[in-house]
C-alpha cells in the first residue's frame, strides 16, 4: 500500500538529519528525540520507498547510492523545514533548545569567558560551541550562527551582524627583534622568519602591505606554517618569528608588551568580523542573544 504523502513527509528530516551527522544518536540528540525513534522513522521511510537508504554499522552509518541521490534532494527541503521552524520560534521572548556556534578559536576564548552569564540569564538555553580556524559549511554541519573573519558573498548564508572592522599588524616578540632584528620595511621581511597561515585552500596567507600608495605583497617565508591563527600567536610570544594577523587577533598580547608590532606604517585594513546564519535563522531569539554576547565580547 503506498504511503501517503503526511507518511512520507514525517521521515525526511530525521534521515536527512542522519546523513548529515552520519550517526543516529547524534541525529537524535539535536532533534530531541530517542535513538530508537530516529532509526524506526527511518526505516519506515526505507520501507515505503522500496530502496536501502543507508548503510548501518556499529561505529556509523553511511548513504547508499540511492540514499545520497535521495539526500541531496532531500536536503534543500529541510533547510527549508528548519528555516520555518526557527522563523516560527523566533516569536518566542526568551532563547531556549540547543544553539551551535562556530567560531575562531581564538575569538571563542573571549566568547566562552562571557557563556556563564549568557546561560544564568536564560535557564532554557544550551550551547554547543566548534572553536576552529577551518571554514566550516553550516548546512553541512548543521550550525546555527557562525563567527567569520573576512568579506563573504554568498548566499547560503545571511549577515546578522559586522561586529567591527580591523587593521593587518605585523608582530614579534622583544628577544626575536633583539636577535633579529626590525625589519624596517616590506622587503626586509625576506630575511626573517615569518610564521605564515595555512589558508583553507592549504596555500601560505599572502602578507600585503601599501608601499607608496600601492598594495603589494611581501617576500615572506619562514620554517613553520599552521592552520591555527592561536598556535602562531603563540609561536611568535616565544620567539619563533615575526607573525601577520587581524589586530582584533593579537591586541591582548600587544597591550601586555608580549609582542611589539613593526611596520605599521605599511599596515592596511584588515578584514570584519562577521556574525553569519542560515537563512531565516537570523530572526530567531538564540540567534540575537548571540550577538548581544558577541556585541560584549568585542567591547572587552
Amino acid at each position: 500500500m503506498p504511503a501517503s504523502p503526511m507518511d512520507l513527509f514525517s521521515g525526511i528530516v530525521p534521515f536527512v538529519t542522519t546523513a548529515e551527522a552520519r550517526s543516529f544518536r547524534t541525529a537524535a540528540k539535536q532533534l530531541g528525540v530517542t535513538t530508537s525513534a530516529i532509526s524506526k522513522a527511518i526505516a519506515k521511510l526505507e520501507d515505503e520507498l522500496g530502496v536501502r537508504l543507508l548503510h548501518r554499522t556499529a561505529r556509523n552509518v553511511t548513504l547508499t547510492t540511492e540514499g545520497h541521490e535521495f539526500f541531496e534532494r532531500c536536503r534543500s527541503a529541510a533547510t527549508e523545514i528548519r528555516t520555518a521552524r526557527d522563523t516560527a520560534a523566533s516569536a518566542r521572548d526568551a532563547p531556549g533548545g540547543l544553539l551551535r556556534v562556530s567560531m575562531p578559536a581564538r575569538i571563542g576564548r573571549k566568547v566562552l569567558a562571557l557563556l556563564p552569564r549568557l546561560l544564568g540569564k536564560h535557564p532554557q538555553l544550551s550551547v554547543q560551541a566548534i572553536l576552529t580556524d577551518r571554514f566550516v559549511l553550516l548546512s553541512d554541519e548543521n550550525i546555527d550562527v557562525a563567527v567569520r573573519v573576512g568579506h563573504f558573498d554568498d548566499s547560503r548564508y545571511v549577515l546578522a551582524h559586522r561586529l567591527r572592522s580591523s587593521r593587518w599588524i605585523t608582530a614579534a616578540s622583544r628577544s626575536y627583534l633583539a636577535s633579529a632584528g626590525e625589519p624596517a620595511s616590506p622587503d626586509a621581511l625576506a630575511r626573517h622568519e615569518c610564521l605564515r597561515f595555512i589558508m583553507q585552500s592549504g596555500r601560505p596567507q599572502d602578507w600585503h602591505y601599501r608601499v607608496k600608495g600601492t598594495q603589494v605583497s611581501a617576500p615572506v617565508a619562514g620554517r613553520l606554517t599552521a592552520d591555527d591563527g592561536e598556535a602562531l600567536v603563540a609561536a611568535a610570544i616565544e620567539g619563533l618569528g615575526l607573525v601577520y594577523a587581524p589586530d582584533f587577533m593579537i591586541e591582548q598580547e600587544l597591550a601586555s608588551g608580549q609582542l611589539v608590532e613593526v611596520l605599521r606604517p605599511y599596515a592596511l585594513s584588515g578584514p570584519a568580523l562577521s556574525v553569519l546564519c542560515p537563512p531565516g535563522r537570523n530572526r530567531s531569539a538564540n540567534v540575537r542573544a548571540f550577538v548581544r554576547l558577541m556585541r560584549e565580547a568585542m567591547r572587552r
